[in-house]
């Protein structure tokens, strides 16, 4: 069998445990990299690039290492190409927040809903209204449509198992270290940066299945409006589902006391709370569009 057979069928068994079982509830392996990530900080942080270029490029360099020793190890086994995807992909794990959040919001509370926030996105939510937790989460769920299950998969079907493994650890350590702030404007810097190359293709990957999933309005929308995002990569996958969920996305954001202005994205109403469950919808199956990508790939 090829390469590419086995990491295709690998990887639809792996979007296949995603969806029936979402995350591992214990010893979840993208945590067990965190607390492993968190060690090496304390021991080579700094407030200079070089020293974060060192930190992403022993961790990622590490993640991609242990990807080979794997695939050696298991031969180019469909069962350790399906195991290291179920790890690494969050698809299931997504949607499931942001159907409490869904729930939460369908019954009024807002104090549990600002409080579940943090799940998904790093947005101050105290002053958030109610339509202004549903865009938050819409937008979540529309960004990370592309980091928890569009972009493993793409990495999966490019590099195997390190493609998969090193895809997860550029994406933990943005998460972790990659935020504008005093400590890690500059450690930071090369992990941030890392993680938007990584995303590039992967991100119009997601809009372009958004639109095929669709139809005219997400693709109207996302040539419009999709580079007018700060980041390089969100607002292609925002500015689809923006097109498709006929919302506008985008405003005045707050994070930890620091405000930004984004332009706004569509030419639909504000996401009411009802738009939440249809952006999980979507999400999925922009999810199985992908996977169904990489079968015919194989």
């Amino acid at each position: 069998m090829s390469l590419m057979r086995v990491s295709g069928e690998g990887l639809l068994l792996g979007v296949a445990l995603d969806a029936l079982f979402g995350d591992p509830k214990r010893w979840h392996p993208v945590a067990g990299f965190g607390r492993v990530a968190s060690m090496v900080e304390r021991s080579v942080y700094g407030d200079s690039r070089w020293r974060g270029v060192v930190y992403a490029g022993v961790l990622v360099g590490g993640a991609g290492a242990l990807g080979v020793v794997l695939e050696r190890v298991g031969r180019g086994s469909v069962l350790v190409t399906a195991g290291c995807t179920w790890a690494v992909l969050g698809g299931t794990s997504l949607g499931r927040e942001g159907l409490v959040m869904a729930r939460v919001l369908e019954r009024g509370d807002l104090a549990a809903a600002r409080e579940r926030l943090p799940h998904l996105c790093a947005r101050d939510p105290r002053g958030l209204d109610g339509p202004g937790l549903a865009r938050a989460v819409v937008e979540s769920v529309a960004e990370n449509t592309s980091d928890a299950a569009v972009a493993p998969l793409v990495w999966g079907a490019v590099a195997g198992v390190p493609g998969l493994l090193m895809y997860r650890a550029v994406n933990t350590l943005d998460a972790m270290v990659g935020y504008r702030n005093p400590r890690y404007e500059r450690f930071g810097w090369a992990a941030a940066r890392l993680d938007d190359a990584a995303n590039w293709v992967p991100a119009r990957v997601t809009g372009g299945l958004v639109v095929l999933c669709s139809g005219r309005e997400a693709w109207r929308v996302l040539r419009r409006d999709g580079k007018k995002h700060p980041s390089p990569n969100a607002g292609r996958c925002e500015a689809a589902f923006a097109g498709a969920l006929g919302v506008r996305l985008g405003g005045v954001n707050e994070y930890g006391g620091r405000v930004e202005r984004r332009p706004e994205m569509g030419d639909g109403r504000v996401p009411e709370v009802r738009d939440i469950r249809r952006a999980v919808g979507l999400s999925a199956v922009v999810t199985f569009a992908a996977a169904a990508v990489v079968w015919s790939l194989r």
